[in-house]
């Protein structure tokens, strides 16, 4: 079963897929279980249908257990072989509570065997399942033999129809596990274009400031020394120093900032492609063509904080980004439909960040939250 690192309460559209097959999942099996109550009403003696309708509810209660925990990737294990364990518990106590239930009548306890058989890709990789068909097939065969039954109707039953819910059950477990992987593999996208591009940064950063910090120190060594005894040179090399370690803060200055004030297209292309990675249905209307360097570069470094955001704090299903002038003002809005109360709000670091950013270029940046909706707006006025 797929179970690490993923948390469809998170994601509406797992969580969504994980409901649907739940369902699924419990109506294919409950029908092969509800069939034993045809048993009951066939029963004429009251104290054995009383004991068999204990003994279904109870191996109804266990299989919804285990139903549950096939398909929550972030249920505690424990919890997990507590479900398989009841299981395998009630299904023994089935046998003399539900097995006598309608004797040579009716197939009672076959269809608890088949619904067991069926239940067998949820518990079990594929050798042991097969071993428990086998085990289910041969106190079929007992149960039969002592209830005066069929055996080849109980077989028939028992593993006909086990087999039919197995492999369906089968096919809908492997789906979902896809669907799990799927979304991890998503999740670990979005992290890796996060790292490498801090990495790039880093690595720029490194290969600008290793041969400035080099040549500083021993820049700085050579004036300590000389110090004693070439007072002259000494400050002349001093002086060195102070240049270079300007030089090299203006170069760290200059890379940051073109760090920072990324190509907006760029950025809008790599936004789009990211969230649409990440299953989000990502729509771009494309920015005026007239946009300044200057403006175009406040408007990527919102996008990028807002691309981040979608990411980090939504659920979104849709995302949708939107660039307009209108004449001496330029606005961006983008919206997604996955805010809750964990998302981003006003307060959040990064959009306080950027509030500061806009109002130092003479902006402004909202954000507001209509329902489900997030909507984020930065303002930035256009020089004349």
């Amino acid at each position: 079963m797929a179970s690490e690192a993923v948390t469809p309460r998170a994601d509406r559209r797992l969580h969504r897929a994980r409901q649907a097959t739940l369902l699924s999942l419990a109506t294919g099996v409950w029908a092969s279980v509800l069939l034993p109550a045809v048993g009951l009403t066939r029963e004429p003696d009251p104290g054995r249908v009383a004991l068999g309708a204990a003994g279904i509810l109870a191996f109804m209660i266990a299989q919804t257990a285990v139903l549950y925990a096939a398909v929550t990737p972030w249920l505690d294990p424990r919890w997990r072989r507590r479900a398989q364990l009841s299981l395998a518990g009630t299904a023994a106590l089935s046998v003399p509570l539900v097995g006598p239930v309608a004797a040579g009548a009716w197939p009672t306890w076959a269809w608890l065997g088949a619904a067991l058989i069926g239940m067998a890709p949820l518990l079990l990789r594929l050798r042991a399942a097969v071993a428990m068909t086998a085990g289910v097939l041969l106190v079929t065969v007992a149960v039969a033999v002592w209830t005066g039954g069929s055996i080849a109707r109980h077989l028939a039953v028992t593993g006909g129809i086990g087999v039919a819910v197995a492999a369906v059950n089968g096919f809908q477990v492997w789906f979902w596990d896809l669907l799990v992987e799927a979304r991890q593999g998503q999740a670990a996208q979005a992290r890796l274009a996060a790292a490498e591009e801090r990495l790039r940064f880093a690595r720029d950063v490194h290969d600008l400031l290793g041969h400035s910090l080099t040549v500083i120190a021993l820049k700085a060594e050579l004036a300590a020394r000389l110090a004693p005894v070439d007072p002259e040179r000494a400050g002349r090399e001093a002086a060195e120093v102070q240049r270079l370690a300007a030089s090299a803060l203006t170069e760290v200055r200059e890379t940051v900032h073109g760090y920072r004030a990324v190509d907006l297209d760029e950025q809008l292309t790599s936004v789009a492609g990211v969230l649409r990675s990440c299953g989000v249905r990502c729509t771009v209307l494309p920015p005026p063509a007239d946009l300044p360097p200057t403006v175009a570069a406040e408007l990527a470094a919102v996008l990028r904080e807002a691309g981040t955001n979608v990411l980090r704090h939504s659920r979104a299903d849709w995302c949708r980004i939107r660039i307009d002038r209108e004449d001496d003002v330029a606005r961006m809005t983008v919206t997604n439909d996955g805010a809750d109360d964990r998302g981003p709000d006003a307060h959040s670091h990064g959009l306080r960040g950027l509030t500061d950013r806009l109002a130092a270029a003479g902006g402004e940046l909202r954000v507001r939250r209509e329902g489900a909706v997030f909507t984020l707006e930065a303002t930035v006025p256009v020089p004349a």
